[in-house]
């Protein structure tokens, strides 16, 4: 009788120290995932097709490329957070987000404050008119007016422009409005032109039905590509992205997703085209 009790007690104790060493196995489990480092992405989310809401979430080319980079990581958790086009820039400084990305080209500004990454894509710019308008060329472009959002590359190339041309400039309007309804305006006749990228303005005025529009193409000796951007001292986040934007260039991921949101896997990098720009 003794000996029976003394089993069922020693079974009892055998069978809660399993039950603790599987809850401390879960334990450790969770810990082990909490310890995920969090990335905060930046991005505007109204600029399609690189970032934009559908059905009450953030999606688009940037966006895509970013979930496949994370994707499965033991390291990196990402959380994408939707800002203003300037609190991306002012966030980065600050710390508040480690990476940053929607339709983000090289300048030498942004690079002596941030970290690039490897291209994600390519955006060829137009210049987008009024189909009866008298622009035929970028060289007709002077005297006309149209709107801009300071920060932006095409301010940069207006402003050159102007310099060039005193006599009879480009009259820049700086705004806060995003694309979509900056190239309804221009439908509109509230302006004479715009320049930006060929994948937004042609999802733009296919999806909007902005029919007065038409697009020129403009030439350039160099391929426009967009990046994205880490916050300063963000190296090893840079190389894990950088990596991983190589695997998913070799993998046909890239080009799957070119195709599905900028309308062609032509607007991706080619492998000898993975560098962190310099500006030489």
């Amino acid at each position: 009788m003794k000996m029976k009790k003394i089993l069922g007690i020693t079974g009892i104790a055998l069978a809660s120290t399993l039950v603790l060493a599987a809850c401390s196995t879960k334990s450790e489990k969770s810990t082990d995932s909490s310890k995920k480092e969090e990335v905060v992405f930046a991005t505007v989310g109204t600029t399609a097709p690189f970032s934009y809401e559908e059905n009450g979430n953030l999606t688009g080319y940037d966006i895509e490329v970013a979930k496949a980079v994370f994707k499965d990581s033991d390291k990196y958790e990402v959380k994408f957070k939707k800002t203003e086009w300037s609190s991306i820039f002012t966030g980065l400084d600050s710390g508040k987000y480690q990476m940053g990305g929607n339709n983000i080209s090289y300048s030498a500004e942004r690079a002596s404050k941030y970290l690039y990454s490897y291209p994600i894509g390519a955006t060829p710019s137009v210049l987008t008119v009024a189909k009866d308008s008298d622009i035929k060329s970028y060289d007709d472009i002077a005297g006309h007016s149209t709107q801009v959002v300071q920060g932006t590359s095409s301010v940069t190339q207006l402003e050159e422009f102007n310099k060039s041309h005193s006599d009879n400039p480009v009259t820049l309007n700086y705004t806060n409005e995003n694309i979509t309804q900056i190239l309804t305006n221009l439908n509109d006749g509230k302006a004479d032109f715009k320049i930006f990228d060929a994948p937004t303005v042609n999802s733009i005025i296919k999806n909007q039905n902005l029919s007065n529009l038409k697009t020129i193409d403009l030439k350039s000796s160099e391929q426009p590509y967009i990046y994205f951007l880490f916050a300063d001292g963000q190296d090893d986040l840079q190389t894990f992205v950088n990596k991983r934007l190589k695997e998913l260039q070799k993998d046909g991921t890239l080009a799957e997703l070119a195709e599905k949101y900028l309308g062609s896997k032509d607007y991706i990098p080619t492998a000898s085209d993975l560098k962190v720009p310099t500006g030489k």
